[in-house]
């Protein structure tokens, strides 16, 4: 698929999006296209691994739907394969072209009909997307389908006042997304992964603050994943505490040939449930990942691993306990101090430290004041620094790169065994952007020269810098990035003799116009002008 058509498929999928917009923000319409997407993926799924099952006795999954000799048998066979395989179940009248079709049986092929619902279709919608959820009860795939569509209530008002008006969107939804072919059987090709990571992220630029809740902008994720995947071309786990959308667990993905698991722990439900669906819909298998919905800090899922990359984007200045009782907890105890309750930023740094591997790579994203605030923090730095010197490079990223914040970011990155105990790279890429209307872009070329300045710790003028750990000790563990770059620039030098000879050539071109204007007014017999 060319760039062009990709970017006609995003836009396909938009439009029907703002279809169901109505009077719904952006973070509430999204759960329904999302979910209607990610049902249209199991759907096909499912057709086409029936399809694969029933070749040998020369049938299609659809034809199961009809009266058929022994169909329940054919039906179990699948369904026993299907649970094992691909971890759900959905009968071939429950497909999403078959419950598409039911509700538009009068739509034409042309995509600028009106469509008109003729049947009702609502109560057998929200049947079948339980019916999904319930045929996972009792097997392995259990958890990850538990109350997956949750969000998506087909009774709600803001979908239409009537059953009649809600009826008549979704079947007007369905029938346009039957309409597009997400290219499925094509392995060599993730055209919906794409596609829905695009509307993650267009979801995200309307979110407000709330995008930083589940999103964390693509190029600020291909770093974070470029840099913890140096080296490697296998990752037996990666993990996000804070996995949002879990859009960053799979981009660590894009950089390696295989990810044995992914693990990560989101404590918002809604995003808990978009980051299954994301992970399902990308092709990873129900047994290779684990996402748990808990709170992090106070109720941590996966604490008795230890990972070999780990990523996150944790929600700027979150709040939490700071219960004393964390004093006791082997992720915060030896500190001596607990990250502030108001900003627990640190507290993360903590969590995401324990859990790393020996041999692991930890990147994560914070505001820029984590570099330089005092009192907890400042001890905690210190530690990190001193004690374990974990700490292994500093990036300054621009300011206004994040949805629903203007605030500059800064990217932290930690190994337990580093190459370079010596010193801590800073780079200063603060500088380096595009402006697209409101918001800053890294391009390509910004990330690359920020990834080959990490790889080769090259200092370059005015961006990067190896500090010493003497320096850092010197600046009193204060990482403010400016301490290390020195990215001033120098006015252009000022000869004051020159401009001084300059001004008594003004003053003296000045006399004499004014001297040739009195003599135009004595001529015409008027008033000087001055």
């Amino acid at each position: 698929m060319s760039e062009d058509q990709k970017k006609v498929l995003e836009q396909q999928l938009w439009n029907i999006a703002n279809t169901l917009r109505g009077k719904m923000n952006a973070d509430e319409f999204r759960d329904y296209i999302l979910g209607f997407i990610f049902y249209k993926y199991l759907s096909e799924k499912m057709e086409i691994f029936a399809n694969d099952i029933l070749q040998q006795d020369q049938i299609t999954f659809k034809q199961l739907c009809a009266d058929f000799d022994n169909k329940e048998e054919y039906l179990e066979a699948v369904q026993e394969e299907a649970l094992e395989k691909l971890g759900y179940f959905l009968r071939p009248e429950e497909l999403f072209t078959e419950i598409a079709k039911r509700g538009n049986s009068n739509a034409s092929e042309d995509e600028n009909t009106e469509i008109v619902a003729e049947n009702f279709i609502l109560e057998d919608l929200q049947k079948i997307l339980m019916n999904i959820q319930l045929s996972t009860m009792g097997t392995e795939s259990e958890e990850d389908f538990d109350n997956l569509f949750e969000d998506m209530d087909l009774n709600s008002t803001k979908l239409g006042k009537t059953p009649e008006a809600r009826n008549e969107i979704i079947a007007k939804v369905l029938f346009h997304l039957d309409k597009i072919d997400f290219k499925i059987q094509d392995t060599e090709l993730d055209v919906l992964g794409d596609a829905y990571e695009y509307l993650i992220g267009q979801f995200a630029s309307g979110a407000g603050k709330k995008a930083g809740e589940f999103y964390t902008p693509q190029e600020v994720s291909k770093i974070l994943a470029k840099i913890v995947t140096t080296g490697k071309e296998k990752l037996r786990s990666v993990y996000d505490p804070t996995c949002g959308s879990g859009s960053l667990l799979l981009r660590v993905a894009r950089e390696v040939k295989d990810v044995n698991n992914f693990y990560g722990q989101e404590m918002n439900r809604t995003t808990y449930n978009l980051a299954r669906m994301n992970m399902i819909l990308h092709g990873v298998h129900y047994r290779k990942f684990d996402i748990k919905q808990d709170d992090t800090l106070e109720n941590p899922q996966h604490i008795d691993l230890r990972f070999e990359a780990i990523v996150a984007n944790p929600p700027f200045f979150a709040q939490w306990s700071a219960s004393p009782l964390h004093m006791s907890d082997e992720r915060f105890s030896q500190y001596g101090k607990l990250a502030p309750s108001s900003k627990a930023d640190f507290a993360f740094v903590q969590h995401m430290v324990y859990q790393l591997a020996d041999n692991g790579t930890m990147a994560l994203v914070l505001p820029h004041g984590a570099l330089f605030r005092g009192g907890a923090e400042h001890q905690i730095r210190k530690y990190l620094i001193e004690k374990n010197n974990y700490l292994d490079a500093v990036i300054g990223l621009p300011a206004n790169i994040f949805y629903g914040t203007s605030i500059p970011t800064c990217i932290l990155v930690f190994k337990k065994c580093r190459e370079n105990p010596d010193d801590i790279l800073f780079i200063d890429a603060s500088n380096e952007y595009e402006k697209v209307k409101t918001q800053n872009i890294l391009r390509e070329e910004h990330i690359q020269k920020i990834i080959d300045t990490y790889h080769s710790r090259t200092e370059i003028e005015k961006y990067s810098h190896k500090a010493t750990l003497e320096e850092i000790v010197t600046n009193d563990y204060n990482l403010n990035i400016p301490r290390y770059v020195d990215t001033f620039e120098a006015e252009e030098s000022i000869d004051i003799n020159a401009i001084a000879q300059e001004l008594k050539k003004l003053d003296s071109d000045m006399t004499s116009i004014d001297t040739t204007i009195a003599g135009f007014c004595n001529e015409l017999g008027i008033e000087t002008p001055f």
